[in-house]
């Protein structure tokens, strides 16, 4: 292992990186800070037959400003959303290698495993201190970056990577409150695949809409509001989909109400008691129940006989050795939120791009909602565009929210249907 510390071993490991494919961790100064605001403290560079650390911010750096370093060859990281909020090794062709892991495992790799007795001993003592991995001896940073960098590199394998490059898409932007931006941070390595989202002590994916805790959140444009739209009845037709039932383009709960032949809320309540705490006996004629009924047993055998199921856009793998204690309708709601997951990144892909023309920022997303900074100036054909792009030429209508904050908002829906 190689510590860079003169202008020549910098120059010999910046035409290295130029010419060869890599392993690039990198350590962050802080431990509680978000990577977007945070600062490199040290990097790791594995060639695989030689490595080297380089101190940046760090007690032992030899030098204050060690520039960026970039590079065509492919760079092999940790993790693709961190790396991409701060690095200083620029490249295109970007592998995360923790996702592969979970992949193949259903679960995140454990990194903490590798914390040395140092790391652990610097981070109580100044547990209330900014900065702890810049006094951490480089060598104690080495130890913990070498076994990660063999283990994950020798298991690594392709895998599609779009959702961790628009959860960053959305990561970045922020949320503005009343006295700064604050970042969430969605953790994508759940047993289900639907992406969870805190950071700093705050649950982003279930901020309580009764409590006032999402007033905080406002528009970072003068005249700018805050816009939701929402998925109408999402899972509902995502499995008619997947069933071949086809809802109309109006309230699917409506729809069911009149199969059950009952009010419109108790008619929700059924539907969501049913697909989420299993079908009985006493919907056994409904029309899309049955259906649906006939697929969770269809999707049961297959998973015994094949000992995985399979996602139906990214075709993602999730292995019977890597889940517990399954049953029927416990795999069904797996394949539900992953369906959901993998819809959206689908829709993210399209929009994603077409944001880039405007000054609204998507800030938020939550399951069946996404979240919008909306800067008036943009006017009503950015939200004719999103409406559209998110409802997929009509099949995933959405209810549509604005206000001034996130706590106080009006339904725009009709309003929105006829202006634009």
């Amino acid at each position: 292992m190689v510590i860079v510390n003169t202008d020549s071993l910098l120059n010999q490991l910046k035409q290295q990186i130029q010419s060869k494919p890599f392993v690039l961790l990198q350590m962050y100064s802080d431990v509680k800070a978000h990577p977007q605001e945070n600062r490199i403290s040290c990097y790791w560079v594995d060639f695989q037959f030689e490595q080297y650390i380089v101190p940046i911010h760090h007690s032992e750096r030899f030098q204050k400003d060690i520039p960026m370093i970039e590079t065509e060859q492919t760079i092999y990281v940790d993790d693709l959303k961190k790396y991409r909020h701060n690095t200083l090794v620029f490249g295109k062709d970007i592998k995360d290698l923790n996702w592969c892991w979970y992949q193949q495992t259903n679960q995140p790799y454990d990194f903490e495993q590798h914390l040395t007795n140092a790391h652990h001993h610097q981070y109580r003592l100044h547990y209330d201190k900014q900065n702890i991995n810049d006094i951490v001896p480089l060598v104690k940073h080495a130890e913990y970056f070498e076994p990660i960098s063999k283990q994950l590199y020798e298991r690594y394998e392709q895998h599609d990577q779009t959702i961790l490059e628009n959860l960053y898409q959305i990561e970045r932007n922020g949320l503005k409150t009343y006295e700064k931006i604050i970042y969430s941070e969605y953790n994508p390595f759940t047993s289900t695949g639907r992406p969870s989202n805190r950071f700093g002590g705050m649950n982003f994916a279930a901020l309580n809409k009764s409590d006032g805790s999402r007033k905080e959140f406002i528009s970072r444009f003068n005249n700018g509001v805050l816009v939701e739209m929402d998925f109408d009845a999402y899972h509902l037709r995502l499995i008619g989909e997947i069933i071949g039932y086809e809802f109309p383009q109006t309230s699917v709960h409506e729809h069911m109400a009149k199969l059950y032949g009952l009010p419109y809320d108790e008619a929700k309540a059924l539907s969501f008691k049913y697909l989420y705490g299993g079908i009985t006996d006493e919907v056994s004629d409904n029309p899309f129940f049955s259906k649906v009924n006939d697929y969770i047993k269809l999707l049961w055998q297959d998973y015994k006989t094949n000992n995985f199921v399979e996602s139906y856009i990214y075709n993602r793998k999730i292995y019977r050795k890597n889940l517990n204690d399954m049953n029927p309708n416990k795999l069904f709601n797996y394949m539900i939120q992953l369906m959901e997951t993998e819809n959206n990144i689908k829709i993210l892909n399209i929009l994603q791009p077409k944001l880039q023309e405007y000054n609204s920022k998507l800030v938020l997303y939550n399951y069946d909602a996404f979240l919008f900074d909306f800067d008036t100036k943009d006017g009503l054909g950015f939200l004719k565009m999103v409406k559209e792009t998110i409802e997929s030429d009509g099949k995933y209508p959405v209810k549509t929210s604005r206000g001034v904050n996130y706590h106080e908002m009006d339904d725009i829906t009709e309003r929105l249907k006829w202006a634009i």
